[in-house]
């Protein structure tokens, strides 16, 4: 199924009769769709025997689009008007609580910077596919979904009949870390099967799953913090430029909440919040928003504690212990953030003397009910070439039923984390994703890959969920040990951006 490459075209024309007379092919047509980027997106569907023949003949298909309504997404653009408004300190207050002006009038020191990070893909390993069968009244679907439901009442909207007339068998799937939960292949096959009166099944290729993701949003945040001249973090600052598709709320995964660390832990604290214009659909990516904000969080926490020529897990847990929790398991919750970084702290040997190209860097992030600390020990060499040899994990995240899944969920954390923050980015420009592949889109590799200590702290609060609250700290223990090895402070992920590489 052949979408426009800019979210929003429509189909003015394609060499339908061509692609009819392409061996194997046994139907080709257009579907207008109905707007609805998680639903059916217009588009041109070519039916064949055999997935091979189906893809030659795409090769050949030839459509005229109309980019009137469609994206004109530009990361470059966006990099300039990024710039430009943190420049004219433009934003709304989004959570003020004590007197910011006072506390940097009144700093012995304050501390400036600015942090960014890139769209990135999901890029699972099995791209999106479905089967579909309109007969007897019922759509049946076979389709491997992260919401079955949400599926049933997309496919419904999508062909107007009603939700019990839809049948969904949930498949095993090759990794969906957030992308499956959108179900438009499965709205797609569905349109199709209808369309055509058979059985239909849909199989997207990887340049497919790279140009129509629903991908994990960037930004930017321009940090400022005051340091007392009892070397303690008094005040924090953070303007938040995000990307909006309605100009009134951050796309999916670009809303950071008011009460978001550090809220609760300093006494002065602002957050302002300015929406940049942005059409390509963003959706939930692993440990979604927590992935990015551990990142300039405990990133720019590790600058102020330098700042404050302080030693960083003292200075860390100064912060953490300033928190009040209100009794609520879903949020930070100062103990067990405490007893989680003293824990990693001690396994990882933190404070001990490393050789030189070689640092510890050490971060704690709380997000999906999960307290975690990580440290990694790192070694860059003098042309930027970086080595993660391990990374020490400890979390509470209640009790803990299958030691050995737990394990499993926190060492695939580490490695996805990894994997994402050296080198995996998407660009835009007219609307339209620069990475086709995986070759412009390079995962982490086996010898590449560090080993991953793990420690859980049992506890008697519920359990939470384990896939996704390992993965936020990674960055920033990675890049806060780079600072440590080199003296370079890495404010851009990937890393790769800033001249880093494995």
């Amino acid at each position: 199924y052949q979408k426009c490459p800019a979210t929003g075209g429509v189909v003015i024309s394609a060499n339908l009769p061509e692609i009819k007379n392409r061996p194997g092919v046994l139907d080709a047509f257009i579907l207008a769709g109905n707007g609805n980027a998680a639903e059916l997106m217009p588009g041109v569907a070519i039916i064949a025997k055999d997935t091979w023949s189906a893809f030659q003949a795409r090769k050949t298909l030839r459509i005229e689009w109309d980019e009137t309504a469609a994206a004109k997404d530009s990361w470059a653009e966006s990099l300039k008007s990024a710039a430009a408004a943190i420049a004219a300190q433009q934003g709304s207050v989004v959570a003020e609580s004590g007197d910011v002006a006072t506390a940097f009038s009144n700093a012995w020191t304050t501390v400036e910077s600015v942090y960014r990070y890139h769209f990135v893909s999901h890029a699972q390993l099995e791209p999106q596919s479905c089967t579909a069968w309109c007969h007897d009244g019922i759509v049946e679907i076979w389709s491997p979904t992260q919401t079955p439901g949400r599926g049933i009442q997309g496919v419904a909207s999508t062909l107007g009949i009603a939700a019990d007339r839809v049948v969904v068998h949930q498949s095993r799937a090759g990794g969906g870390f957030g992308r499956r939960l959108v179900n438009d292949s499965m709205c797609e096959t569905a349109a199709i099967a209808k369309q055509c009166g058979r059985p239909v099944k849909l199989t997207w290729s990887r340049e497919d799953e790279m140009a129509h993701d629903f991908y994990r949003a960037g930004g930017f945040h321009a940090f400022k913090a005051a340091i007392g001249a009892d070397r303690k973090l008094t005040a924090w600052q953070n303007q938040f430029v995000t990307f909006s598709a309605d100009g009134q709320k951050p796309v999916s995964g670009g809303s950071l909440a008011a009460s978001d660390f550090p809220a609760r832990h300093v006494p002065n604290f602002r957050l302002l919040q300015k929406l940049l214009p942005w059409l390509t659909p963003c959706g939930a990516w692993r440990a979604p928003g927590a992935n990015v904000f551990g990142f300039v969080q405990q990133s720019f926490l590790h600058e102020i504690s330098v700042a404050a020529q302080r030693d960083h897990l003292e200075f860390l847990l100064e912060v953490l212990a300033n928190g009040k929790w209100p009794g609520d398991p879903n949020v930070l919750n100062p103990e067990r953030a405490i007893s989680v970084t003293r824990l990693v702290a001690e396994k990882a040997g933190w404070g001990r003397i490393m050789p030189k190209g070689f640092g510890l860097g050490l971060a704690f992030h709380f997000s999906l009910a999960g307290h975690v600390a990580e440290v990694a020990e790192v070694s860059v060499s003098h042309d930027r070439k970086l080595r993660v040899h391990k990374v020490t994990v400890a979390s509470d995240v209640g009790q803990i039923i299958n030691m050995s899944g737990a394990e499993h969920q926190a060492q695939g954390s580490v490695m996805d984390g990894l994997s994402t923050m050296l080198a995996l980015k998407v660009t835009h420009e007219y609307g339209r994703v620069q990475q086709t592949n995986f070759d412009q889109y390079p995962l982490l590799r086996i010898p590449n890959a560090p080993r991953v200590d793990v420690h859980f702290l049992q506890s008697s609060y519920p359990p939470t969920g384990l896939g996704e609250p390992m993965l936020p700290p990674l960055a920033p223990a990675v890049c806060n040990a780079i600072y440590a090895a080199t003296g370079h402070r890495i404010r851009t992920l990937p890393i790769s951006e800033e001249g880093f590489h494995v």
